[in-house]
């Protein structure tokens, strides 16, 4: 499965106090990051502001 590579650009973010760079598994890393996504578009914020942000 290929996804965008916009998803490493920032790996040192940390998830549930889990940062994501130190997850082994690369599909718990990538629930992890789209976990984050997920949670800020619920707050309400814009797709764009999110993905420069990540």
């Amino acid at each position: 499965m290929h996804l965008n590579s916009i998803r490493t650009v920032n790996l040192s973010l940390a998830v549930c106090g889990v940062k994501v760079h130190e997850v082994e598994d690369p599909l718990m890393r990538l629930i992890r990051y789209l976990d984050r996504l997920i949670d800020e578009l619920a707050k309400g914020k814009d797709m764009a502001k999110i993905l420069r942000k990540l």
